[in-house]
């Protein structure tokens, strides 16, 4: 899968009232994953999905879960995400270095894909050392916890880091992008390294959104095309 761009819609920015006819619309609208954001009120300022959401809207689609678990204590919810349905879950660095490789170890023996996310304020050397054991690097490039936020421009370097050491390493981990990417800010973050893009608001609030994720992908690799030497 890598050198493909992958769009991610962000279940987050949907319509909370009818999330099966959102997550059916994100089906029909050419994007590869859905991105379900799970949050506890305590590693961030807010409450969001669970695994029973997870496991409503799974007979629904084919899409790919991608899960990132933004909660201070996410092993007890591991097995019952896989249950569920989930294809990756993401853990944060922040964690620490004992807990991280504690739940990468138990995600990857559930044989899902899994993930690591670093957030804007931490240093991104820290998720050097799960490089070679991880499916995906999530570079935040906001503060999570609600969607709608404004692009960081600083998380920018991050994410030339993290593709520098996937190129050095010939690695084959993805790298994800998650916080204010539009039709401008995924050029950006494209020239820079990342190849998977979650986009909420933008996305949801396109009327259309198959037209949506046809710009945004075609936005990301004209990006790329123009960054070649």
């Amino acid at each position: 899968m890598r050198g493909m761009m992958v769009i991610c819609p962000s279940l987050l920015a949907a319509n909370y009232a009818h999330f099966r006819r959102e997550v059916e619309r994100v089906s029909r609208s050419g994007a590869e994953w859905l991105h379900l954001d799970v949050m506890d009120g305590h590693f961030v300022p807010n409450i969001s999905f669970g695994p029973d959401l997870v496991k409503t809207l799974r007979p629904y689609t084919r899409l790919f879960f991608d899960v990132h678990l933004m909660c201070t204590n996410p092993g007890p919810l591991i097995e019952r995400f896989v249950q569920a349905g989930a294809d990756q879950l993401t853990v944060p660095v922040e964690l620490g270095h004992e807990k991280v490789l504690q739940l990468i170890w138990q995600i990857r023996t559930s044989n899902i894909k899994v993930g690591i996310s670093v957030n804007p304020p931490t240093p991104v050397t820290l998720v050097e050392p799960y490089l070679e054991q991880v499916d995906n690097v999530l570079v935040m490039t906001v503060n999570p916890g609600f969607g709608g936020q404004e692009f960081i421009r600083e998380t920018l370097p991050k994410i030339q880091k993290v593709r520098l050491w996937r190129d050095q390493r010939n690695l084959k981990f993805r790298i994800q992008v998650d916080g204010g990417i539009n039709f401008e800010t995924v050029k950006e973050c494209a020239q820079a390294g990342a190849d998977t893009f979650v986009s909420g608001t933008t996305l949801f609030k396109t009327r259309n959104m198959r037209a949506g994720v046809r710009k945004m992908r075609e936005a990301a690799l004209a990006a790329v095309a123009a960054n070649k030497p």
